[in-house]
């Protein structure tokens, strides 16, 4: 008697263990959404055969972090598998794809922040580390700081692990064409940084930003995609946002803190606080870009005042989709 109601017993606590567990996955929240740039991206500019190969490649970013959230893993590890996606191709300013400064090198910039802790790194100004996101996080989880800079990031990198490769690296031919195009024309026409914002199922957020920067830049210049609070911001009780356009204006009006703290004070969904800051307060100084954003109840922003911008978005609820165009 004893044996078959401890059968039982076990039984009923295997059904109720294996219920529990599907109620947690069918109540689970998670979503991620990603950038590519934005600027004067126009249809009519860029040839069907190329418009698919970036759509292939958003999808397949969308897929790198979106697998990791479904299986129930972390935010960050969402964010820094999509954005490797972006890094590793050369159709986006980062990464491989990283644009040319004016001395002919490729200087990379990215950031990465912890919704649930404010704990954030970055790293600016670097030449030879093959993916900056990762750099970004491992000074974020494997030091003091929060940015690191040149040389002293690339060492850093380098006795942690990461990859590090030859400046060869980053050359692209379109990328070199772009430079000598631009110095002779002396105009930019688009704004490649990739970014990726992720919440995974306890509710955590977590923002990425990865850059080459500006084609044509000089004396070292930094934009806006290293620093927290204007290129890369994320809080748990707002939202996580990701940011790409013209880095100065990002700077001086601390855009990505600025749609985190509208929610936050004002009390403004996230699509409001983006519209307030992207399509009101930047566009009436002249600065374009855009941002990509997420909050715990997978409220999605994809705001941006340019003709377009390389974006997507993937949740549990089903819904995804890919977009370039505005």
């Amino acid at each position: 008697m004893r044996i078959v109601v401890l059968n039982i017993l076990s039984v009923l606590l295997f059904i109720s263990c294996n219920t529990s567990s599907d109620n947690v996955e069918k109540d689970s929240k998670y979503g991620i959404v990603i950038h590519g740039g934005a600027g004067n991206i126009v249809k009519e500019n860029i040839p069907d055969s190329l418009i698919a190969e970036y759509n292939n490649k958003l999808e397949e970013a969308l897929d790198a972090g979106i697998v990791i959230l479904e299986k129930g893993g972390k935010s960050i590890d969402a964010v820094e598998a999509a954005i490797h996606i972006l890094e590793d191709s050369p159709l986006f300013n980062a990464g491989k794809g990283s644009v040319f400064t004016h001395d002919g090198l490729n200087e990379m910039d990215a950031s990465i922040m912890d919704g649930k802790t404010l704990n954030a790194g970055a790293v600016s100004g670097v030449q030879t580390i093959k993916n900056p996101i990762s750099a970004a996080r491992t000074v974020m989880i494997r030091s003091e700081h929060v940015m690191l800079s040149g040389r002293g990031a690339e060492k850093f990198a380098e006795d942690h692990g990461l990859i590090i490769v030859d400046k060869t690296y980053f050359y692209t031919r379109k990328r070199w064409e772009s430079l000598q195009h631009i110095i002779e024309k002396q105009k930019k026409d688009k704004y490649g940084t990739v970014g990726c914002v992720a919440v995974d199922i306890h509710g955590n957020i977590v923002a990425g930003t990865s850059t080459g920067g500006m084609t044509n830049k000089r004396y070292g210049r930094v934009g806006d995609s290293p620093i927290i609070g204007a290129g890369t911001y994320a809080n748990n009780n707002t939202c996580g946002i990701s940011a790409t356009g013209h880095g100065e204006y990002f700077i001086r009006y601390t855009v990505a803190h600025d749609i985190s703290a509208l929610m936050e004070y004002k009390g403004v969904s996230l699509k409001e606080a983006a519209d307030i800051v992207i399509n009101q307060k930047l566009k009436s100084v002249n600065g374009s870009g855009g941002v990509i954003g997420i909050d715990k109840d997978l409220n999605i922003c994809m705001t941006f005042n340019t003709p377009g911008m390389f974006r997507g978005y993937a949740t549990s609820n089903g819904d995804r989709q890919v977009l370039i165009f505005k």
